[in-house]
Formats: structure tokens, sequence, C-alpha cells
């Protein structure tokens, strides 16, 4: 027997109908590139994006067309999200950081119809336009004004001026709930990037599942900052979940220095924000360099790659505003859990507290996940017992866009390429990739155990653990640092900093100190380059 409820298919459309309607004057505030601090409200995107949508539709870009983005957050970049995905197509967010020789591989992957861009990334979009037959359609995010000429960049349109010849008459269509809206490309470490496609529907219970109290708590009595970029895996969701609740949105665009992030942050009363480890350091460099404090800020959700609980410890101790771990990844949209205690640990010590929130926290309705065994069984949730972790769920990627071959999931999971242990309570530890682990005698030694302890020492700023060839051992960990302004700590005071801290035989054998660690597209550590830069190194003594 069937339930006699209304068939209303879950689109993103409705997203910010909603918003439009019950929330029109909320505001979206918007650092721009050209240099302004521009204000809008849900009212008035909801109306410039069913005229990009009439854009779109005179120049026949059909159902299912890819248009893509090289774009800052922003309201501008907010109306492409709506205007794209609610009338049928599909939004792809490309990554500016990536080599300009990447970026034409993943727009002629995609096939590209249409490629809007910030003028920041004018000299990509040069360098690019000749190599993508495909897009017939290249448009700048701003004005005739600050509209540049002789650009070499084939027919290049401003934005203002497209949606100023389109009228916001406009109906969103109704179709299958599980028709693409968005793509993303993951970050592409080893091999060419895969693209994931997310569905109306995965994309709307990603948005509410995301907005649960457990998760970001989100309201409409929020000031949201998705520091995380919207090229960045949808900015986790935060484009989707904000008009969900009627938030008010303030998007940083290029701004994202500790300086200009604490400015925008005190000036919009932002109590919300969302961002990785490396964009909070910097953040909180400018607060302790400056002896300053927060006003507003109420919590912040760190993710991308792990965060290390010093940070956590920092914002709570020194400016008290919690700070929530999470975890995800581009094949699930990205959200799978997120750190925040069970009304048991209320009487719990402080210093055990800590130590759960320092894990990837629990999953959230909508993410079923295990760890398994090298022969594939399930292990115990034990919180000792690693494995490799597998997920699945409703915004869990199925199989990735035009990629040969069997799909990905094993028996229906997907192998996210994590090794962890979960407990008793579902808290979640990711103790490494499983391409990063290091293995010492038989024993496993967790690269991001070593890299947090490194971390808690006031003189680091950054830290890498990898695992190096070992005559004796096969593998013996040595962490790699980048000291933080003024900082002398030495080799033999931060090796010392493990002494009772870690097992013995945990203690890296080496620290390699260097100006900077290499950081990919995504502001994770790469650790393929650093090895490669460590390739002839050399044990000491040996």
């Amino acid at each position: 027997m069937l339930g006699l409820m209304q068939k209303q298919p879950l689109l993103v459309s409705n997203l910010l109908s909603f918003a439009e309607r019950h929330h029109g004057d909320s505001e979206i505030v918007s650092r721009r590139v050209e240099g302004d601090l521009h204000r809008c409200t849900y009212r008035d995107v909801a109306r410039r994006a069913r005229q990009l949508a009439n854009a779109l539709d005179a120049w026949g870009e059909l159902p299912g067309a890819r248009i893509g983005t090289l774009a800052w957050n922003g309201y501008r970049h907010l109306e492409l999200y709506y205007a794209a995905g609610g009338s049928g197509r599909v939004v792809h967010t490309l990554n500016p950081r990536l080599h300009p020789e990447q970026i034409v591989w993943i727009v002629n992957h995609a096939d590209d119809q249409a490629l809007f861009f910030d003028l920041t990334f004018l000299p990509i979009v040069q360098a690019i336009c000749k190599q993508c037959p495909g897009v017939r359609h290249w448009v700048a995010l701003t004005d005739e004004e600050h509209l540049p000429r002789d650009t070499g960049i084939p027919g290049l349109l401003a934005y203002e001026s497209v949606l100023a010849e389109h009228g916001d008459d406009y109906s969103w269509p109704e179709f299958d709930e599980n028709t693409a809206c968005g793509m993303c490309y993951t970050s592409g470490t080893t091999g060419h990037p895969k693209a994931v496609l997310y569905s109306n529907r995965s994309s709307v219970l990603h948005a509410y599942a995301a907005s649960l109290p457990d998760v970001m708590a989100l309201s409409a009595r929020d000031v949201v900052l998705p520091v995380v970029p919207m090229f960045h895996v949808n900015a986790w969701g935060i484009p989707y979940s904000a008009p969900l609740v009627g938030a008010k949105l303030v998007f940083p665009g290029p701004g994202l220095d500790g300086k200009s992030l604490y400015e925008l942050m005190e000036s919009e009363r932002v109590t919300f924000a969302a961002g990785v480890p490396t964009v909070w350091q910097m953040l909180l460099t400018h607060l302790q360099t400056h002896s300053l404090r927060f006003s507003t800020l109420q919590r912040t959700v760190i993710g991308g790659s792990a965060c290390p609980p010093a940070m956590i410890d920092t914002f709570e101790r020194d400016y008290g505003v919690r700070a929530m771990h999470a975890w995800g990844m581009t094949e699930m949209s990205p959200l799978g859990t997120l750190a925040t205690l069970k009304s048991k640990h209320d009487g719990m010590d402080e210093s055990l507290k800590r130590t759960l929130l320092a894990k990837q926290g629990r999953a959230i309705f909508g993410v079923d996940m295990k760890i398994v065994g090298d022969d594939g069984r399930a292990l115990p949730h034990d919180g000792q017992t690693f494995g490799d972790l597998y997920v699945k769920g409703p915004w869990v990627v199925e199989g990735y866009y035009r990629q040969a071959g069997e799909g990905p999931l094993v028996n229906g999971w997907f192998p996210t390429g994590d090794v962890a242990t979960i407990d008793e309570d579902g808290y979640l530890q990711i103790t490494d990739r499983s391409k990063d682990v290091i293995k010492s005698g038989g024993e496993w030694i967790s690269s991001i155990a070593i890299e947090n302890l490194a971390m808690s020492h006031p003189g680091v700023a950054m830290a890498a653990c990898i695992g190096m060839p070992h005559p004796k051992w096969d593998e013996r960990p040595i962490v790699v640092v980048a000291r933080r302004p003024g900082s002398t700590v030495s080799r033999e005071e931060l090796l010392q900093h493990y002494h009772g801290k870690a097992a013995k035989w945990q203690v890296p054998d080496d620290v390699i100190f260097v100006d900077a660690i290499p950081l990919g597209a995504t502001g994770k550590m790469l650790k393929t380059r650093l090895r490669e830069q460590l390739k002839d190194y050399r044990w000491p003594g040996a």
C-alpha cells in the first residue's frame, strides 16, 4: 500500500524559492573582485537566477548541459548554482588552483558548454580558451565597465549584460529529482581526477542533514561565512543549506587572509564559519599577533584535512568558539561525520571530552559506515581495531561520470581509501589515508597522530609525517616541519616533545625543517611531493 502524500520531487530550485518567499529580505553580503562589498537579498538572487535561466534557454543550452565556473564565493556564483541546477542543467565548479593543463582536461572531459569566471582568473581563461573548443560562451562575472578588452577570448560577455537582456518571468521546471544538478572533480593526486555528479535529490537531502543540531546547527538566526570555496565540494553544501533555513550569507570572495576574514567576521557579525585548517591557522595567527577577540563568532566547522587538536583547543580555550571537526569526501557531497558530544558525556572529564571532539565525529543520518579487514569482513566498533573505511548513503557516489569499467562500489559500499577506527558510540577516527599509513616492524603508525603531536608544539606552524624506507624496520616515520614566524624550535626539542605522549616506537626518527609544506588545490598537504623532494634522504648515521 502506497502513502497518500503529494508527489513533489526534491529539487534545488525549491530551496531558493523557499528562501525568496519566507526569507526574502535576508542579506547576502559579498566581497567582490572589484574591491567593494556588495549587498543583496535572497529575493534579489532568486530574481537574477531566473534571468540567467532565461539566458541559458536563449543560448539553447539543453537540459543536462554542463555550465562551468571559475569563481570565488559570491552572490553571482550563487546565482549560477541555482540558474543551472534549478533549470535542469549542471553547474560544474572548476578549481582555479589547478594547473591550466589540468583545467583544460577537466573542461573537455566534462564537455562544458559555457564557462563563467571571475576577473581574477582572466589569465587562466586566456591560457585555456583555445584548447576548449566545446565552450560556446565565455562570460566574465562583472559589468561592462569592468569588462577587459582585447583579451583574445572569443565572444567574451559581461555577466551583468547577459542578465540585463532577459526578464525574470521564469517558472522553475519540475523533473525527476535524480536529475544531476552539480558536478565536482576529485583532487586527482594520482592520475586524472574523477567527476562526481550530484543529483537534486542528494543535494537537498544533504542540505537537510547538514542543518541538523548535531551537525552545523544552522538556523535563520545565523550569519554564515563559508570560507571553504564554492569550487571545493560546493562549499560543503552551504549554498544549499543556508537558503533552506534562511540564514544570512557572507561571502569572502578572494579575501582569504587572516586580516580580511577577521574584519569581515566582525563587521557582518558572523556567528558560524566553515573552512580548512590552513585557513584557520592564518586567522588564529592574525588574532594572536594583534591581541584580537571575536565578538559574535560562536562555532566553526573544520574539515578538508585532519584538524590538529591544538587548534580545536585554541578556538575553545582562548576565544570561546566551538570548533567542530568534520569529515567527508567529494564523493560524499561531502559531509559524513561531525564531532559533537552526547548527553551522556556531560559529566565526563574535560580531557576526555577533548579526546572525543578531536575525532572526526559521529555519522549523520543518511550515512552508514563500517570498517573492514584485508579479507573484506566487518571489524568491531571498539575504538581500537582499525580497518579500511567504507560508507554508503543517498548522497554517496555510485559511479563516476564517463569512467569506463566497473564502478567504485564493493557490495554496495564505497571504499573511502581511509584507515579508521569506530568506537562503541559511533565516533570515527581517521588514523590515515591507506596510502599514507606507516608500516614499521609489523606495526602500523598513524601519520595523523604524529602530525597532531608536532602541531601541539607552540613553535610549529604545520607538520607532515611520512614513512621513509628503512633497512631494518621496513619504514620509519620522519616529520617535516614548517616553523612559526620567529620560532627557533630545534630537531632535538621537537623529538623530546613526543616523549610521554606517544609510544617510543611511534616517535619519529628525524625532523626535517622546511620553509613551507606543499599544499594541493584544496589545501591538503601534498605528501607525494614531499616524498619526491626527500627521495635522496639518508638516515642519520647511515
